[in-house]
């Protein structure tokens, strides 16, 4: 088996998620984890596949983990938790013969063999950890209040997806606390934004949307830190559509966690895509960087204040140009 990774981009990265490929290409190069596309790679049915057939997602899916096998992947990884489920599900559901038998007519070739597959979130947290990221870090995201946003499939089902607490996750938390960032309490880390309802149903997304977006104003964060293509989305691209159903105007970034990630071991801005962005992430790094100015202006005040009052520092006093000093 190669020892790369087998990489599953899949068509939000490509598309209009370029940026949280681009970024999660950059981050895992910068780590040391080596990246291999699966070849000629296909959509994988993601959301809506399985609401028409259940065989037929089985399908597409699997012919992603054949190609990967083929080309001697034994674990696989993709950004995107939409594409996880997915592969995972066929994965899983393949271990069922008459499941199987019924995909293996729709591919006309033998199903593949069990794929571990894994999210990005999950190989980053789990090959690198916090420490490794910690001793990378050449820009510390100190000052930066983060809510991150885990979204509501990225751990669940716990059973099929078994990384971390599907209720409670904590490995984007700590991941970016190892870059330097606040984490600020965000109870509403993995509630749903409202998905693919943006198109059928766009007044369930803008309420979801924006109870997540209110929440994380409470909170004080600067940011929203995101795992998921389509919450991006809801949360960043239709903000104009949320806050206009909601009443309010919060204006929160929305960066993919592997942005902020290479912004903290020093990756040139051009290849996280900041650009891409509807709402600018300046705004936020700039009060981070006042925060930070400020905490050290008050703890060297502090630290003078402490030194007069020990002795160890003599408060002189100001002479004036023409008279004496007392």
């Amino acid at each position: 088996m190669s020892a790369r990774l087998g990489y599953y981009p899949g068509c939000s990265q490509s598309g209009t998620a370029a940026e949280y490929d681009i970024s999660t290409r950059a981050c895992c190069k910068a780590l040391g984890i080596e990246l291999a596309d699966v070849p000629d790679w296909t959509c994988c049915g993601s959301t809506p596949a399985h609401t028409v057939d259940h065989h037929l997602a089985g399908a597409l899916a699997a012919r992603n983990l054949l190609q990967a096998e083929a080309a001697g992947f034994d674990r696989v990884t993709t950004p995107c938790p939409s594409c996880l489920s997915a592969l995972k599900t066929a994965d899983a559901h393949l271990a069922d013969e008459t499941y199987k038998a019924k995909v293996e007519a729709l591919l006309g070739r033998p199903a593949p063999g069990p794929v571990d597959c894994q999210s990005t979130l999950q190989v980053l947290f789990e090959q690198i950890g916090p420490e490794g990221v910690k001793a990378r870090v050449k820009r510390p995201l100190s000052g930066l209040r983060v809510a991150p946003y885990y979204g509501c499939i990225l751990n669940r089902p716990p059973g099929l997806m078994a990384f971390d607490d599907p209720e409670n996750p904590i490995a984007m938390d700590r991941l970016l606390e190892a870059c330097g960032a606040e984490i600020v309490d965000f109870p509403f880390k993995t509630e749903c934004c409202g998905a693919a309802f943006g198109m059928p149903r766009l007044d369930v997304m803008q309420r979801l949307s924006a109870r997540i977006l209110d929440m994380a104003e409470s909170t004080g964060a600067d940011v929203i830190a995101v795992a998921c293509p389509l919450c991006q989305m809801n949360l960043d691209l239709r903000r104009g559509q949320v806050n206009s159903a909601s009443g309010r105007n919060i204006q929160i970034p929305v960066p993919f966690f592997t942005q902020l990630l290479g912004l903290a071991l020093g990756l040139p801005e051009a290849e996280l895509c900041f650009g891409k962005l509807v709402l600018p992430l300046s705004p936020a790094l700039a009060a981070a960087d006042q925060r930070e100015a400020s905490r050290a202006a008050e703890a060297e005040a502090k630290a003078a204040a402490k030194a007069v009052k020990n002795g160890t520092l003599r408060s002189e006093p100001v002479c004036k140009e023409d008279a004496p000093c007392a």
